[in-house]
């Protein structure tokens, strides 16, 4: 018995020399400083999760091509429908991209917004912070070629980008595109002019109303300050997140101002894509299955990202915008684009009315 005891404080105490060590050697400084993301390695591993990276230059300059004819004949109709554009203004071009263009385009404007928070967050080099650097990039990865796989389009306004502004872009996914309309059998061009639409009443939003990439910025901005200005690596990877209390007020009017941003923009998309085009039904259909058709595994994604609380966020906002529009009109509707006191604040999502009372009956 005694001996047993011996025998296992023995063991102990070399497995805690052990751990100790190992420990030890993981916090060991190692010379210098690093950062959390090292972008090269995010890019070569979600490059590699990317089926069908890249398209031939020329398919994707031809595609360029019929996407600018497209939105030449639907600018006037969309312009009509939300109204005009300042005088000397004008709706950027539409560019293709193939999935390693998108992931590019992405990683840059991943990159204005989170470089600042990990300059400040700097780390001596150890072997702890290079398996957990490790454990960012992959997981930064994975999510970028995720969503890869599956976007349809993007608009970027710049924000954050230096001035005078410069890139700001319109954009499909080639790739994604032609996939998806090959598998659900969608009329090409019908599906590719609705997604135009969409990206420019984004363009719109963005190139009528001078006030909103300013605020954007501003309550970007706000939020990279607050998570430099946190004192520990961890306090600044938490105020980045979003989860610091002061945060939390610029976090509500954000997702408020952007589920307003892309719901108008379905409503558009929907209201004048039945109205123009002749395959509007199917590919409505469609797309409704294709949200809702998810594979288990992309539901736990989803939900463990917190993709679905956006995609629920977004749907909010498109039911406040089809409620304003239905009961109001148009002219209405457009009163959220007066100034950043009009967007609807989040819990008015759910109350359009209550909306309608502060803002326009007031």
């Amino acid at each position: 018995m005694r001996r047993s005891g011996i025998g296992r404080a023995a063991v102990y105490g070399a497995l805690l020399g052990l751990a100790t060590a190992a420990v030890a050697e993981a916090v060991r400084p190692r010379g210098g400083t690093t950062v959390l993301v090292d972008w090269d390695q995010v890019r070569r591993a979600a490059r590699a999760r990317l089926e069908t990276p890249s398209l031939d230059r020329s398919e994707l300059a031809a595609a360029a091509r019929g996407y600018r004819l497209m939105a030449g004949e639907l600018e006037k109709p969309l312009l009509g429908f939300v109204g005009r554009l300042p005088k000397g203004a004008s709706l950027p071009q539409f560019e293709a991209l193939d999935r390693v263009g998108w992931l590019d385009l992405n990683l840059g404007i991943l990159r204005r917004a989170i470089d600042p928070v990990l300059e400040t967050g700097r780390v001596p080099n150890s072997l702890l912070v290079e398996v957990g650097r490790n454990g960012v990039d992959h997981y930064v990865a994975f999510m970028l070629a995720f969503i890869g796989r599956r976007v349809l389009g993007q608009y970027d306004p710049q924000l954050l980008g230096a001035e005078p502004v410069g890139g700001e872009g319109l954009y499909l996914v080639e790739t994604n595109v032609e996939e998806w309309g090959r598998r659900a059998d969608l009329p090409g061009e019908d599906l590719r002019r609705w997604l135009i639409l969409h990206e420019l009443t984004h363009a719109w939003q963005f190139g009528a109303h001078s006030w909103l990439r300013p605020y954007m910025e501003r309550s970007m901005r706000v939020l990279i300050d607050s998570a430099t200005k946190s004192g520990a690596t961890v306090g600044r990877i938490a105020a980045f997140a979003g989860v610091l209390p002061s945060q939390w007020k610029v976090m509500r009017q954000v997702q408020g101002t952007m589920s307003v941003i892309e719901g108008y923009s379905n409503l558009v998309m929907n209201e004048l894509g039945g109205k123009l085009l002749p395959g509007y039904e199917q590919l409505e259909s469609a797309y409704r299955k294709r949200s809702s058709g998810k594979s288990p595994l992309e539901v736990l994604i989803w939900k463990l990202t917190g993709l679905d609380l956006k995609l629920q966020q977004y749907q909010r906002g498109e039911a406040f915008c089809r409620a304003i529009f239905d009961h109001y009109g148009m002219k209405v509707l457009n009163e959220v684009w007066n100034s950043e006191a009009h967007m609807p604040r989040l819990e008015e999502l759910a109350h359009p009315e209550a909306w309608y009372r502060r803002v326009v009956r007031a």
